[in-house]
């Protein structure tokens, strides 16, 4: 028996696993998917729940309900991965040999790397929403508040869902005018980015959409750390921004095993080809998702493009022919924007979000860097879809590569 070891079971090693087993032989594969967690939750639901729009009940499940009949299953850590030897070793002792190995090992939080940030604050009056356990806390604290200075903050890039603290300033905008406070309330977003995109185009049209909502704006602002005796956060330049209560994207970080296996970058983000999705140094090696340091957004819909072309470089490898599968970095975001209305971008590595309709030309029915109903709906569709269709390796109606049918090119 050959074996595939896949490494994650959220929403890319997930994905994987079904693909791989519907396609290849029970007699001659093994697949066995490694995870610490039996839970899985849809992670774009946090933004909603400090809000109360979802509850936690929205956003969670069992995994096993998604892995496919015939995989193996461990629930356990992975200690290191010993790449020359093409061993796994598991905790407690356990080791997995394996043919092909696809780590999809996701990117954690890591407040405790932003000093004073994970201190007596922390879950009082300073809270994230990229946790289930933080996204609960700021929905009790929101009960409650009078009012003050909102501060939305983003510690440094990279950090999944690019797009979820605009969406979350959005949000609280609308929140607390339906709460008839939004005059006690000064909202801030604070970026380490010149502007409140890595984009120029789609940095205009949210720029204005932030003016229009009345939320300002700190760009070029690196925290260093956060006072909690001030409330303030503070940048390397000693510049400070105050705040009542501070919603903070904390520094992301790959899985430590990451590090101890030698294959990543200085924040345990794995080596990646960008196009192959190989390991840079073992090809029997394959990244998936957000644990890859390929240079587009970690976001979902990353890794459910990436997972295509991956699915054809394995089957490629598997059969001894060249890898001519090639990943375009395509990432396609719904953006909230409140009051029921949402924008849409869709880019790659070379392309950045423009104007346009999607995913027909000239049809949509979504519209690209527009603020509409529409795509508000594309949005809140999208978890039935990602709970009945995309864990589950069924084919949407996207193509994984991007394509400029339908956008139209601009120049400022």
């Amino acid at each position: 028996m050959k074996n595939i070891v896949i490494l994650g079971g959220g929403t890319a090693g997930t994905m994987m696993a079904n693909k791989l087993r519907k396609a290849l032989d029970r007699e001659t594969w093994n697949i066995t998917i490694v995870d610490r967690h039996r839970t899985h939750y849809y992670q774009p639901g946090f933004l909603f729940i400090p809000f109360g729009i979802y509850s936690e009940h929205d956003v969670r499940k069992p995994k096993s309900s998604f892995f496919p009949v015939g995989v193996n299953v461990m629930y356990t850590g992975v200690d290191k991965i010993d790449a020359p030897n093409k061993i796994v070793h598991l905790n407690e002792g356990k080791v997995l040999h394996y043919d092909y190995l696809i780590i999809a090992t996701g990117t954690q939080t890591k407040p405790a790397e932003t000093p004073g940030l994970k201190d007596k604050l922390w879950y009082k009056d300073i809270f994230d929403f990229y946790t289930i356990e933080g996204a609960l806390a700021l929905q009790r604290h929101f009960k409650t508040w009078q009012g003050g200075k909102l501060v939305m903050a983003i510690t440094e890039l990279p950090y999944k869902c690019p797009v979820a603290p605009l969406e979350f300033v959005f949000l609280a905008e609308e929140f607390f005018t339906k709460k008839g406070m939004r005059d006690k309330v000064d909202i801030t977003i604070v970026t380490p980015m010149p502007g409140v995109f890595t984009k120029p185009i789609a940095t205009k049209m949210l720029a204005e959409l932030l003016v229009e909502k009345n939320i300002n704006v700190v760009s070029d602002f690196y925290i260093e750390r956060v006072d909690n005796d001030k409330k303030v956060l503070v940048s390397y330049d000693e510049k400070e921004v105050p705040f009542d209560t501070l919603t903070i994207v904390p520094v992301n970080m790959g899985d430590e095993m990451v590090e101890r296996s030698g294959l990543g970058d200085d924040l345990n983000f794995v080596y990646t080809n960008k196009h192959t999705l190989q390991q840079k140094d073992h090809k029997e090696i394959f990244v998936l998702g957000d644990a890859a340091n390929i240079p587009t957004s970690k976001a979902g819909s990353v890794a459910h493009f990436a997972s295509e072309i991956l699915y054809d470089n394995l089957m490629s490898a598997i059969e001894d022919r060249p890898l001519l599968a090639k990943f375009d970095g395509h990432a396609n975001c719904y953006i909230e924007t409140g009051y029921g209305k949402g924008a849409l971008i869709d880019f790659n590595y070379e392309t950045e979000p423009l104007p346009g309709t999607f995913p027909l030309p000239g049809i949509g029915p979504f519209g690209l860097l527009k603020n509409t109903k529409i795509n508000h709906y594309g949005k809140i569709m999208f978890r039935w879809i990602y709970w009945h269709m995309l864990l589950k390796g069924k084919e949407l109606p996207v193509e994984a590569d991007m394509t400029m049918a339908g956008k139209k090119r601009v120049t400022f």
